[in-house]
């Protein structure tokens, strides 16, 4: 009897299960990066982005230091926007996907390395976005007028089409390519754009100047074929098909283009 007391009294004090989370910081873009230590109370179904905003209502390090609260992005909570991606545990993933009962502790959180860093775990991801400028990824519209159905597609070709729509802009495939850094290589991102609007029959009259966006220094003749992007990427989009298709058109284009000219 008095050894089932024990047992019982020594469950009582043990202490609540915890979250450790390490996160990789820095104050400002000019600042060096340094690691703060954190604990949480755990809770089921925890996730990453629940865990940074128990941190931030109590900044205290896990040795009892106050600091300044963290400090993240984040939108839709639901795997659309892809403004939450950062490095957990050595993977690049959106935070908001990132379940604490999947993931080994100390749960390690930093910041994309492919992109300027701006404070904390924010990056600036524009250089995306000016790729996207670059190779022309939108369709031109004459106004609005009535000009009767478009034209139809292949079921096939709305199937591919529909899996490169699927981009949420998050960088994945960036921050695992090696070949990607900002400046060398334009990346398979704005590759599978190029793919998804040359596909479209409207977008092919831009093809041209998405193609000559490819061919420039920093184009796609500058892919390694390492393949980690379609490893990463978070939408299952075929990235290494539209890098084989668009590096095809545009060896032709470049070929031949300027018999058009």
């Amino acid at each position: 009897m008095s050894t089932n007391l024990q047992r019982s009294s020594n469950a009582n004090r043990i202490s609540p299960k915890t979250v450790e989370i390490h996160i990789r910081r820095r104050a400002n873009p000019d600042s060096p990066q340094y690691w703060e230590r954190f604990e949480i109370l755990y809770r089921p179904n925890l996730n990453v982005i629940s865990c940074l905003m128990e941190i931030q209502k109590n900044p205290v390090t896990s040795n009892g230091q106050p600091t300044t609260p963290p400090v993240w992005s984040m939108n839709c909570l639901e795997q659309v926007c892809g403004i939450c991606t950062m490095i957990i545990n050595g993977r690049v993933r959106q935070s908001c996907s990132a379940l604490v009962d999947n993931l080994d502790q100390p749960i390690k959180l930093e910041p994309m390395s492919k992109f300027p860093n701006i404070r904390d775990l924010v990056v600036d991801r524009s250089q995306m976005f000016d790729h996207l400028k670059r190779v022309h990824a939108w369709i031109e519209l004459d106004g609005t007028h009535d000009l009767g159905p478009g034209p139809r597609m292949d079921q096939d070709e709305v199937q591919e089409r529909y899996a490169y729509s699927r981009c949420m802009t998050c960088g994945c495939c960036l921050e695992a390519c090696p070949q990607y850094d900002g400046d060398n290589y334009i990346g398979p991102q704005a590759i599978a754009q190029v793919r998804l609007f040359n596909m479209h029959p409207t977008g092919k009259m831009t093809r041209d100047e998405r193609l000559e966006a490819l061919l420039q220094e920093d184009g796609i003749t500058n892919c390694g074929n390492a393949q980690n992007c379609v490893q990463v990427c978070p939408m299952n989009i075929p990235l290494t098909r539209a890098i084989y298709e668009e590096n095809r058109e545009a060896v032709v284009h470049g070929l031949f283009g300027w018999l058009r000219k």
